[in-house]
């Protein structure tokens, strides 16, 4: 039998089954039953595909089941980001390695747009899912004029 195993964002969950896309390489797989997992919800698993075709999976092996939280907080950006962001034009994105684990991502963004970039930003499954990449337990957002700064960051 086929196996998969890796870190998985839950991106859809019923009573009867769920789908999760792998965080590595972003392959989508669907479990044919739902072994009581939530929407949104990180998982470190190993899943094996079922007979006799092999289009869907079940749980193996569940090592961690958890949750990344993602927030906007009433805080500016910090002064490294405000200088990255002074040095790239308007809708660019820039992404600089944190000192020890994590990630700093910094747009620039019209006047005004930053609240709603900010908001758009914590809706995005895709957050979540770098954050799960990565390794890290939360994600920060900050936002100032014209900057929005995202910061991913270890516990």
């Amino acid at each position: 039998m086929t196996q998969k195993a890796g870190t998985f964002l839950v991106t859809h969950a019923d009573e009867a089954s769920v789908t999760v896309r792998d965080v590595a390489d972003s392959q989508v797989l669907t479990l044919s039953e739902n072994p009581g997992l939530e929407g949104g919800a990180v998982i470190e698993a190993t899943l094996e595909a079922e007979p006799p075709m092999e289009v869907t999976y079940a749980v193996a092996d569940l090592a961690a089941e958890y949750e990344i939280p993602v927030a906007v907080v009433d805080l500016e950006p910090t002064q490294q980001a405000k200088d990255l962001a002074a040095d790239q034009p308007i809708g660019e994105l820039t992404t600089q390695e944190r000192a020890g684990t994590g990630e700093l991502h910094v747009l620039t963004v019209p006047d005004g747009e930053a609240a709603p970039t900010a908001d758009d930003v914590a809706a995005d499954e895709e957050t979540v899912a770098r954050a799960a990449r990565l390794g890290v337990d939360r994600v920060e957002i900050r936002t100032a004029a014209g900057v929005v700064s995202v910061r991913y960051l270890p516990d």
